[in-house]
């Protein structure tokens, strides 16, 4: 198994307020890239919202591969707008990425 960082892009239809935001971040927390080399040395934020509303969602995940990982985060992150009150129509999601693997144990 692998660890991945994966980024999956979006744009909010309907202003998320701060608290709404705070939820997310807790709900993704888990999946915080942070715990990553990639994330520390980068400085990876779960979540970063765009003046546009666009967003970017960057998530730790563990996977046998680059397939899986981005499947696995994709659903994370709909289930976490989902909780946090955005139907797919409202936070539509773009193509997840991997934008690092961590190979450090």
């Amino acid at each position: 198994m692998t660890t991945y960082v994966i980024t999956i892009p979006g744009t909010f239809l309907r202003d998320p307020s701060d608290d709404v935001r705070s939820a997310l971040v807790g709900l993704l927390r888990p999946a915080d890239p942070h715990h990553t080399s990639l994330g520390q040395q980068e400085d990876l934020d779960l979540l970063t919202v765009n003046d546009d509303n666009t967003f970017s969602i960057r998530l730790e995940v563990t996977a046998g591969d680059s397939r899986n990982a981005e499947e696995d985060a994709k659903r994370t992150a709909a289930s976490a707008l989902r909780e946090a009150g955005f139907t797919p129509d409202e936070a539509p999601l773009g193509p997840a990425t991997v934008t690092g693997i961590d190979n450090q144990a």
